[in-house]
């Protein structure tokens, strides 16, 4: 599986953007998904995840209410709506691939796709 991540840009504190990412390969709606995110001089942190179905997802506990994750197997896209960005969601976000449930741990995650960056000001 190849992902290709799009959609980061600079924005103002309060706005909202819409990532996604694009999958390749027939089996794409056999995989879970996931976004992860790594700010400068901080380790790689998860923002959610989705089950190959889309009927199961899991959030990192600041996100909840701000950032929804969905999927649309027909376009083997996987999308993160985030909105009321705040300064401190500025970070390059990542998506990932793996065949498990739902896992919340990026060694878990077998294919990454390269990054978009997101830049939120104050």
């Amino acid at each position: 599986v190849q992902l290709q991540a799009s959609g980061g840009g600079l924005v103002q504190a309060g706005d909202s953007l819409r990532l996604s990412c694009a999958a390749s390969g027939r089996t794409f709606s056999s995989y879970a998904m996931a976004w992860f995110r790594q700010a400068p001089g901080k380790e790689r942190e998860f923002v959610a995840a989705i089950s190959w179905s889309g009927d199961y997802t899991y959030y990192a506990d600041s996100m909840k209410g701000r950032f929804t994750i969905s999927r649309d197997n027909a376009k083997n896209t996987v999308y993160l709506q985030m909105n009321s960005l705040k300064p401190e969601d500025t970070a390059v976000y990542y998506c990932a691939a793996s065949p498990l449930r739902l896992p919340r741990s990026g060694r878990e995650y077998n294919y990454w796709g390269q990054g978009t960056q997101v830049t939120v000001s104050s």
